[in-house]
C-alpha cells in the first residue's frame, strides 16, 4: 500500500469513527510499523485533517466540540445499539421513575422499550420524540442549553434540574472507556451533567457496544466502580469482562 493511499484510509476511518485509539489503528494497519503509523498521524494533523488526541486521533468535526454528530452516531454499529437496547428494555420496571441520557444508544432504547407505565425524564430530544408515540409513558424533558449537534439539553439549568430529582434507574450513554480511567465523553458540559443524574440514581446502567473500549476521550464522567451494571452487545473484551468481576459490576 503506498502512503497516500494508507493516509486517505487513515483519513476514512476516523472520519467515520468519529474517534479512534493507536491501538485500533495498529489492528487495522498490522503490517504498517508504529513509528510510520505516528508520522502519518502527524502529518495529516499539520494538515489540519484529522486532530491527534492522546491515545490516538478525532475527526476534526468530533474535535470542535460538537461528541460527535448524532446523524453519523446514528448509524455507526446499529446492530450493536439495536441488540443493546433490546437487552436495556427488559430491565425496565413498570411505575418506576427513571432518566434517558442523550444518545444513538438511549434513542435506540427509546424506541424498543414496551408501553408500560413509566415516568421518563430525559435530556434528549430524539429519546422525547420516540417516547412520544406511547400512551403509558409520561415524559418529561429536562431543560437547558441546547447542542443542536448532539440534540441534547446540558449546562447549568439542567444540573440545578436534576439536582431537585431521583431516579430509580439512569441509562447513561458514553463516548468511551479506557482501563484505569473509566467512562468519559467529549464535551465537559455533559460530562458534569451526567455525573449530577448519577448523583441522583439508585441504579446506574451504562450502555456502551464494545467498540467504545480503550476509546479515549477527554472529559471523565466515573469510574467503572461507580456504575451497577454495563449494558454492551456481546463482543466485549476479556480485559473489560475481568474488569466488571473484579468490581462486581454486572455486564450484560
Amino acid at each position: 500500500m503506498v502512503m497516500e493511499e494508507r493516509r486517505e484510509r487513515i483519513v476514512d476511518l476516523i472520519n467515520s469513527e468519529g474517534s479512534v485509539s493507536f491501538a485500533h489503528l495498529k489492528r487495522t494497519f498490522p503490517d504498517v510499523s508504529e513509528m510510520t503509523l505516528r508520522t502519518d498521524l502527524k502529518t495529516l494533523d499539520e494538515a489540519r485533517r484529522i486532530v491527534r488526541v492522546h491515545g490516538g486521533a478525532k475527526s476534526v468535526g468530533f474535535a470542535v466540540g460538537t461528541d460527535d454528530l448524532f446523524s453519523r452516531r446514528v448509524s455507526r454499529n446499529a446492530p450493536a445499539k439495536h441488540a443493546i437496547a433490546r437487552k436495556a428494555a427488559e430491565l425496565l420496571h413498570p411505575d418506576t421513575v427513571v432518566f434517558f441520557d442523550s444518545g444513538s444508544t438511549t434513542t435506540a432504547l427509546a424506541q424498543a422499550m414496551p408501553d408500560i407505565h413509566l415516568l421518563v425524564f430525559t435530556n434528549s430530544l430524539t429519546v422525547a420524540v420516540e417516547l412520544a408515540r406511547l400512551e403509558l409513558v409520561e415524559t418529561m424533558l429536562v431543560g437547558g442549553k441546547l447542542n443542536r449537534h448532539s440534540m441534547c439539553t446540558s449546562g447549568g439549568t439542567s444540573i440545578e434540574a436534576v439536582d431537585s430529582l431521583s431516579f430509580d434507574q439512569v441509562y447513561l450513554g458514553v463516548t468511551g472507556y479506557e482501563r484505569g480511567r473509566g467512562f468519559s465523553c467529549g464535551l465537559d458540559d455533559q460530562a458534569v451533567f451526567k455525573r449530577a443524574v448519577l448523583n441522583q440514581s439508585d441504579e446506574k446502567i451504562v450502555l456502551m457496544d464494545s467498540d467504545k473500549e480503550d476509546r479515549h476521550s477527554t472529559f471523565p464522567i466515573c469510574g467503572l466502580s461507580q456504575v451497577d451494571m454495563v449494558v454492551s452487545d456481546g463482543g466485549s473484551s476479556a480485559v473489560f469482562v475481568s474488569d466488571c468481576a473484579a468490581t462486581q459490576v454486572t455486564l450484560l
